[in-house]
């Protein structure tokens, strides 16, 4: 009896107990369910804060976020959250800037997106932020990077020009006195002539009268220049040396003055001879044309030297100097090389072309450069040695010059640079980079993106520093 009842007190302490106690919350109640923001235009922008989408700028609406609860190794009964631990994401590793909660494929390219810790973005630049890049996404997308190093400035200048005429060596040939052509010895254009040959012959009356006062003058000399009064011998000798000088300035030889003092008669047709070498490049006189003095009949071209006119671009001309030396070759002359100086510059610039023509003075023997050949000239200038950066890390974007520096570990570093001349096929660094630094060389425009991209993330969700 006394059992029975000790028991029955036991039963009811029991049912007070379970009456009393409450009943376990749930997980639910301990860690309510999280509300995630979305773009409706753009599903795979996700966010934990309400916000614009960066794609499109409309207002994030709310989702329900599956709640997936983590039990940290070690630690039972203690989810990620209780332990302080940052939450896991996932992105694409093609298009970081797709980013979810969960895991899944990527809606644009398809592949499996793949975790990832938020961190603080470095941002070393304004809007350029530091990427870091997996080995596998650097083989997929072609990076390459090249060293920064010390080495000589000297450059090869290649431009393109035409052969023309030495303008000191064209010479025209006109008459200095009024006639009528009888007979031409130089009769078509591209003849090649030499000094003191004859042209063609001119008949004028005034000359013709001329040579006659020569010749009356020159009897006169003879006959009074023993006269014992020394007046009457001068006045002879005054009108002969005035007659001679008028024949010379019609350009009547030294030649053709002795032949007539030995005939004794005038002349009729007098010679018009050439006074240089040189090709016949333009042709005016014909046979019984009625010429007038000063009038042009014959240009020609003396072609054993020969100018190159080239063009240089602004930035090239600090480079060349009058006086450097340049090889000229021709299409037309396989493997043969001309050298020549560089003798002029032009003081200005073409208008359409934004180039200055530059003059390259060469001889021309057997006159292989013809006026009117296209050539290739060539200019080596010597700068000394100095910090070189490949051309192809230079992002310019018309306000600064910025390269990629790889720090190690995938990690690549924005950084502006202050750059001189070109060298080579790379770049004189005035500031900016050190000797030895590699810098981002291939993927650049791929990786720049990516850098702009996360520093205008960061900013959005305040990891920046």
């Amino acid at each position: 009896m006394r059992f029975l009842v000790l028991f029955t007190g036991l039963l009811a302490f029991l049912a007070v107990s379970c009456a009393e106690r409450p009943e376990p919350a749930s997980h639910a109640e301990h860690q309510p369910e999280a509300t995630s923001y979305y773009c409706p235009m753009h599903p795979a922008e996700v966010a934990d804060n309400p916000a614009e989408c960066p794609l499109c700028g409309m207002d994030q609406v709310p989702m329900e976020a599956q709640a997936v609860a983590t039990t940290a190794e070690g630690h039972e009964g203690h989810t990620m959250a209780a332990t302080g631990e940052k939450a896991i994401r996932y992105h694409c590793p093609m298009h970081p800037s797709y980013v979810s909660d969960q895991p899944g494929e990527c809606p644009i390219c398809g592949m499996d997106r793949v975790p990832f810790e938020e961190e603080q973005v470095n941002v070393p630049l304004p809007g350029q932020a530091e990427v870091k890049i997996s080995p596998e996404r650097q083989q997929l997308i072609g990076v390459r990077t090249g060293p920064v190093e010390r080495r000589p400035l000297d450059q090869t200048i290649r431009t393109v020009g035409k052969v023309d005429y030495d303008e000191r060596k064209v010479a025209h040939v006109h008459t200095r006195i009024d006639g009528w052509i009888k007979q031409i010895f130089a009769n078509y254009t591209g003849q090649l002539v030499k000094k003191n040959q004859p042209l063609f012959t001119l008949y004028s009356p005034e000359l013709v009268a001329t040579q006659e006062e020569y010749l009356l003058a020159l009897r006169a000399r003879q006959r009074l220049g023993d006269s014992p009064f020394a007046d009457v011998a001068a006045g002879s000798a005054g009108l002969l040396e005035a007659a001679r000088r008028r024949l010379q300035l019609w350009e009547v030889s030294e030649g053709q003055i002795a032949e007539l003092e030995r005939s004794g008669k005038p002349l009729l047709e007098v010679s018009i001879l050439s006074h240089s070498d040189g090709f016949v490049v333009e042709k005016q006189a014909l046979e019984g044309m009625r010429v007038e003095a000063g009038e042009d009949l014959y240009t020609l071209a003396d072609l054993a030297d020969v100018w190159v006119l080239a063009d240089l671009y602004e930035y090239e001309l600090p480079l060349v100097q009058v006086g450097q030396r340049a090889g000229v070759t021709l299409s037309y002359y396989p493997g043969e090389e001309f050298r020549g100086e560089v003798v002029y510059i032009y003081p200005y610039l073409e208008s359409q072309t934004r180039t200055a023509k530059m003059r390259v003075e060469l001889s021309n023997p057997g006159w292989k450069l013809k006026p009117g050949m296209f050539a290739n000239v060539e200019i080596q200038t010597q700068r000394g040695e100095g910090l070189v950066v490949p051309g192809s890390a230079v992002l310019d974007s018309g306000e600064h010059r910025i390269v990629f520096v790889a720090k190690g570990e995938g990690r690549f570093e924005p950084r502006q640079v202050r750059l001189g001349g070109r060298a080579g096929e790379g770049y004189e660094v005035l500031a900016g980079l050190e000797e030895g630094e590699e810098v981002l060389t291939s993927a650049n425009f791929l990786i720049d993106s990516e850098s702009q991209l996360k520093a205008a993330l960061g900013a959005m969700s305040g990891h920046q520093h």
